[in-house]
């Protein structure tokens, strides 16, 4: 009786959209007990996130073992590096464009010495801690089991280069290590599978307190801000990068409705993190290479956060223009340069966006910081829109750089956009300089089976 009526359950994505609605509706009925339910939100991310983790070391580590070749692993990560660079150069271009042609902080008139540092003394302390040089050395963990234990991506996935490069090279003595590493991978995307279950729960907690806690009328004041910022996020996401798509022979809204649980989960949580296993596991199905996805798509996570370089530049002229401090070509050059630094390995931090901001902020030392308070209200609110963007951003990266190293199935890609039958699986179509490890093909959960509880 039980498991039919789970069968005849809506799918994931469906459940996950009607807890976001019912967070919202919840939260306007009683704002107080609203706010309580934020441990729900918090609870699913962290039994997600507590995963992450070691799903990206063992994909990274199996990507690099079975590729073979050392020379490829950094060729594949070279074009993802210069992929990143540029296209979030073009989103940190994008938002001063914008913040020029929309003026949303025009007329404001802000005294910065009215605004509440204490507000955002904590994003403030974090940010001051961002500087190049501790960016650098937060990517080398303490130890061994220090990148696990905090659960950031970039120290993992520098640990699982290394590792899989070791392994590469150590040929058939090593092929029982990646067959071992490989299938604990599947039992990991396994334990995501029943986890995913929860995910409508913690869309509605996570909704029901932001709406609680800041309310519909804290976006009012500084709407003009957030309507422009969605704006420039969908067109970039549907000029840019669908442009992208387009050249590679991929329609956007068909690739945009096959991450559909991805992203209204990413919507729900305000948070990219907890779609990361299934965005890996359906790009892989869509007939992306896993050696090669599972190297970008992490990497992605730390280098290509679009969504924050939108919002960066956006925010620092929105700043200038409400506290009436004009900004030279030659600072706004400055600020986009330093941009390129700031909004770097902020995925695994609190308010990732916010503290971005304030480093920005303190490292150009033209704009009061204390200005940043005029964001807090609103800042939750934007963090939907950076979180969708640069998810969508990073799903794209996987299949340009699959793309660009002729390790991309598009017929199979096409078949699962259309939700058509897969066809039978081609070679390899990346010539390999060396004999790469070859194992029997491990079993993935099929993605579209886990939208249904």
């Amino acid at each position: 009786m039980a498991s039919a009526i789970f069968r005849r359950m809506p799918p994931l994505y469906v459940q996950v959209l009607i807890g976001v609605v019912l967070g919202a509706l919840f939260a306007l009925v009683d704002a107080q007990a609203a706010v309580q339910l934020k441990v729900l939100g918090d609870a699913f991310i962290k039994l997600i996130k507590m995963l992450v983790a070691p799903v990206v070391f063992a994909t990274v580590v199996v990507g690099i073992a079975r590729m073979g070749d050392v020379k490829a692993v950094g060729r594949v990560g070279a074009k993802a590096l210069l992929y990143f660079e540029v296209v979030t150069t073009l989103a940190l271009l994008i938002g001063i464009l914008v913040a020029h042609l929309m003026q949303p902080g025009a007329g404001m008139h802000v005294d910065p010495r009215s605004l509440d540092l204490n507000a955002v003394a904590g994003y403030a302390k974090v940010a001051a801690e961002q500087s190049l040089k501790e960016f650098f050395l937060h990517i080398i963990p303490e130890t061994l089991v220090g990148a696990f234990v905090h659960g950031e991506i970039l120290p993992v996935v520098f640990l699982a280069v290394l590792f899989g490069m070791a392994l590469a090279q150590g040929g058939d003595r090593v092929r029982g290590l990646v067959d071992v590493i490989d299938q604990c991978l599947t039992t990991l995307f396994s334990i995501i599978g029943y986890l995913m279950k929860f995910a409508p729960l913690g869309a509605f907690g996570a909704i029901a307190f932001t709406v609680g806690k800041y309310g519909i009328g804290s976006l009012a004041s500084l709407g003009y801000l957030m309507l422009t910022f969605y704006v420039t996020c969908i067109l970039f996401i549907g000029l840019v990068l669908g442009g992208i798509l387009q050249a590679c022979g991929i329609n956007l809204f068909k690739f945009l409705a096959y991450l559909k649980t991805e992203l209204l989960i990413t919507l729900g949580t305000a948070s990219a993190e907890p779609a990361l296993p299934g965005l890996l596991q359906k790009l892989e199905k869509a007939g992306c290479k896993k050696e090669v996805v599972g190297l970008v798509i992490p990497t992605g996570y730390a280098f290509n956060l679009d969504g924050v370089c939108i919002y960066l530049t956006m925010s620092v002229l929105f700043i200038a223009q409400a506290t009436d401090t004009p900004l030279t070509l030659m600072q706004q050059l400055t600020i986009l340069g330093i941009g390129l630094f700031t909004s770097k390995g902020m995925s695994g931090v609190p308010g990732g966006g916010f503290v971005a901001l304030a480093a920005t902020l303190s490292a150009v030392q033209v704009l009061p910081l204390s200005a940043i308070a005029l964001l807090v209200g609103i800042d939750r609110f934007m963090g939907e829109a950076r979180a969708l963007t640069s998810i969508i951003g990073n799903a794209v990266a996987g299949v340009v750089i699959a793309k660009w190293e002729g390790s991309l199935d598009l017929e199979r890609m096409h078949a699962a956009l259309e939700r058509r039958p897969e066809p039978e699986l081609k070679p390899d179509a990346t010539p390999s300089t060396s004999a790469p490890l070859s194992a029997p093909t491990t079993s993935r959960l099929d993605p579209d089976a886990l939208p249904r509880s």
